[in-house]
């Protein structure tokens, strides 16, 4: 046996304890029979499907009048902007530059929160007639925030006598007051956390302020923003007469749209006023008459559907319906985001300022098209440097006593390393962050003194702000969320911070918080399972963090069909139980690393959809985990005793158990192997053996008798059998072996003398 196959498949068995482990599922329904009466009496009260509202139930809404206090939204229920600190000073001074006409600078991030704020701010500037420009810096080139040669760039080359910053500026102590030195005024409207000492700008506008008082603390950069122009509107509304709920309207009929797409792409919770700001941005991106933004959204979404086995183009009207249908916070999540945002990775954010700000079909269409095209090479890049980050961490990471993966390399594009960093978190179940010296390296060799930027993410348990701030005295500088952060470091700092990031992590992160967790509403049987509930669960849209789609446990179901989809990079199920039978799709599930089988009962933790092809309309699950079901592994270990009895020499009735193996049983797996073989696979499961017998002889064979052949296999050298690990076998086909019987075999001769069927 080749001992270098036997070292590569022990170590894919050994990595699949960092990278497949078990997830823990934490089921939400703790209802007891008198909240099953109270539930059950709220869905006929509302016409609601009983699931529906258990839903909404444990999620905390404990009675008609509140579950339809979350189903029911309007503008009326926003919180009054006049709370947020500093708000006053920052619209007198805001409107001082107005009357004055000082040239205003807004200052943005490069991120979809930072565009979207960018673009809002200045078009609600531009028509009150103000003059001014806008800067976002460049990722690569200058870093997160707020610098001092954007500073002199913007009193030399634009005359600005007036920064206000967007989703950016709370820890630019120094900057405002280099600016006040250039002549400068700044007002500071951010959502990161706060550090000890605030900038001493003319207004900082944060609801993170340790001293605001603002009832809900969760808004994105650009939600910052759009209250501030709430502010802005009530002051001229009440000036005129009008009441503040007009200028509140007026806000939302222009700029929700802009907002709900930063906070969505922010990942912000969408609860509280977030939901309600989503809610009526949803409904005008679907019938946006923004130029760019129109064209962004047709530029993502299908253009042809397919007829009779071809590409047909969608009419206009089928694109309208699209649209409706397709545009959901998920769509801008994963759709119109990531197109935005890789402007800012790839090339320059202000790009997509452009497109949002385009006026023209023709400009618009150029626009996202080029963002699509920059959103293309970014996925390449980021593939490029996940593949680099795994083999790093697979080669080097000690999982046995370091918490947080911290990588470096000279020459990984800076624009990229967050969302790797995500990948890498999500993928290890670990913080992670990863820092880049591209650019930073001035003369000929890298040295300690070069500055790499780092981009973290975290998991629940540890605030990555707080594990930095912890570690300050190695940073040059950092800030963030709670989940991810953004840092700066010297090359010589790295290992010592490592060292500091893991001891801190250590003594914050306990077993559980490292255990990957996934939650579920309900359980589920399979008639409860309709379209009439999948179209309800919609009711409770916008989903988002703090309002996750919801998802649901299946018990015992078995598996009657596995088949690849995509050229097998995700799996399509089907997936049966007392005489009922639903197709199940488990996205990203590789169906080569599928590790379940026809026949397997498993359970299946899952988001219920609708699936619509042809004008039909079908149930399918979305799968987001799977387990072996109780009983099956009940079953198994059964199975596996009763092998362990006969093996150490209990009798057996063949008639009832079916274990005495024939010479045409030995044959019949012997083909299956040489066929397996002869295609490359050479290892295998107990399971997925037993799974490819039972495809070529349905009921032959079962657990013990196949473990009987293969140790007679192993006893007669008809063939290799290693068992490197338990369960798990590596064969090497002989293609000419030296011709034998089993009825030679001593563990075929025991066998047959421990039957009481004796043959």
């Amino acid at each position: 046996m080749d001992l270098n196959t036997v070292a590569a498949v022990e170590g894919q068995m050994n990595h699949k304890t960092h990278r497949d482990r078990d997830k823990i599922w934490n089921l939400n329904d703790t209802a007891s029979p008198a909240d099953r009466e109270t539930i059950h009496a709220i869905a006929e009260q509302l016409g609601l499907d009983p699931i529906c509202c258990r839903v909404l139930y444990h999620r905390g809404y404990k009675d008609a009048d509140a579950m339809l206090a979350f189903l029911r939204q309007s503008e009326e229920k926003m919180h009054d902007p006049f709370l947020l600190t500093d708000i006053e000073p920052a619209i007198a001074r805001i409107r001082r530059a107005l009357d004055t006409h000082e040239k205003i600078a807004i200052y943005g991030d490069y991120d979809v929160d930072g565009v979207t704020s960018v673009s809002m701010l200045y078009l609600y500037l531009r028509e009150k007639g103000a003059d001014v420009c806008y800067y976002i810096p460049s990722r690569c080139k200058e870093g997160y925030g707020v610098s001092a040669g954007a500073i002199d760039y913007l009193a030399d080359q634009e005359q600005v006598k007036l920064i206000i910053t967007v989703d950016t500026g709370i820890t630019a102590n120094d900057e405002v007051l280099y600016a006040k030195s250039r002549g400068i005024d700044m007002v500071i409207t951010d959502h990161h956390e706060c550090h000890a000492q605030l900038p001493l700008a003319t207004a900082v506008v944060n609801p993170h302020r340790p001293d605001c008082p603002y009832p809900f603390k969760e808004l994105a950069g650009v939600g910052v923003v759009f209250k501030l122009l709430c502010a802005m509107e009530i002051t001229l509304c009440r000036e005129m007469g009008k009441t503040a709920i007009d200028g509140v309207r007026l806000i939302c009929e222009k700029y929700a749209d802009l907002t709900a797409i930063g906070t969505i792409a922010d990942v912000m919770p969408i609860v509280d006023e977030n939901r309600l700001i989503v809610t009526l941005g949803l409904r005008m991106i679907a019938d946006t008459e923004r130029p760019g933004l129109s064209a962004l959204i047709d530029a993502s979404l299908p253009s042809t559907k397919i007829v009779g086995g071809m590409a047909v183009p969608l009419n206009d009207a089928e694109r309208a319906s699209q649209r409706k249908k397709r545009i959901n916070s998920g769509f801008i999540g994963f759709g119109i985001a990531p197109r935005i945002n890789a402007a800012g990775r790839i090339s320059n954010a202000s790009r997509a300022v452009e497109l949002l700000l385009a006026e023209t079909e023709e400009e618009a269409r150029k626009l996202a098209l080029e963002l699509c095209e920059i959103n293309l090479q970014r996925q390449i890049e980021e593939n490029r440097v996940a593949e680099q980050a795994y083999e790093m961490i697979e080669q080097n990471f000690d999982f046995e006593n370091d918490r947080v993966i911290i990588l470096d390399n000279d020459h990984w594009p800076q624009g990229i390393i967050g969302i790797v960093s995500s990948r890498v978190t999500e993928r290890y179940g670990l913080p992670s962050i990863l820092i880049s010296f591209d650019g930073a390296i001035k003369g000929p060799a890298p040295t300690p003194e070069d500055v790499g930027k780092g981009s973290g993410r975290s998991i629940k348990g540890m605030n990555l702000v707080d594990a930095l701030a912890h570690c300050q005295n190695e940073l040059v500088r950092f800030g963030g969320h709670e989940l991810a952060a953004g840092l700066s470091i010297q090359r010589s700092s790295i290992n010592y911070f490592t060292t500091l990031m893991n001891q801190y992590a250590r003594e914050i992160l306990s077993e559980d918080d490292l255990a990957v967790h996934l939650d579920a509403d309900c359980e589920l049987t399979m008639n409860e399972m309709t379209l009439s509930l999948a179209e309800q669960l919609t009711l409770l849209e916008p989903f988002g963090v703090a309002n996750p789609v919801p998802q649901f446990v299946l018990r015992d179901v078995t598996l009657t069909r596995i088949i690849p989809m995509g050229n097998g990079k995700h799996t399509k199920l089907i997936v049966a139980k007392d005489g009922v039978s639903v197709v199940a799709v488990y996205f990203g599930m590789a169906t080569a690393r599928f590790m379940h089988h026809v026949n397997d009962r498993v359970d299946l933790l899952f988001r219920l959809n609708i699936n619509e092809y042809q004008n039909e309309r079908t149930l399918q699950l979305f799968v987001q985990d799977i387990h072996p079901s109780e009983s099956y592994l009940s079953q198994q270990n059964a199975e596996r005793r009763r092998y362990d009895e006969i093996h150490a020499g209990a009798s057996f009735d063949d008639e009832v158990e079916h274990i005495l193996p024939t010479r045409e049983d030995c044959a019949l797996l012997y083909t299956v192997l040489r066929r397996e073989y002869r295609q490359g696979h050479t290892s295998y499961s107990e399971r997925t053996l037993l799974s490819l017998m039972q495809d070529a002889a349905p009921g032959r064979f079962n657990y013990i008798k196949l473990k009987f052949i293969l140790r007679i296999f192993q006893e007669l050298n008809i063939c290799g059998v290693l068992e490197p690990q338990q369960g798990y076998y590596i064969f090497d086909i002989y293609f000419t072996p030296n011709k034998t019987s089993i009825d030679k075999s001593s563990i075929l001769k025991k066998l047959r003398g421990q039957c009481h069927k004796k043959q």
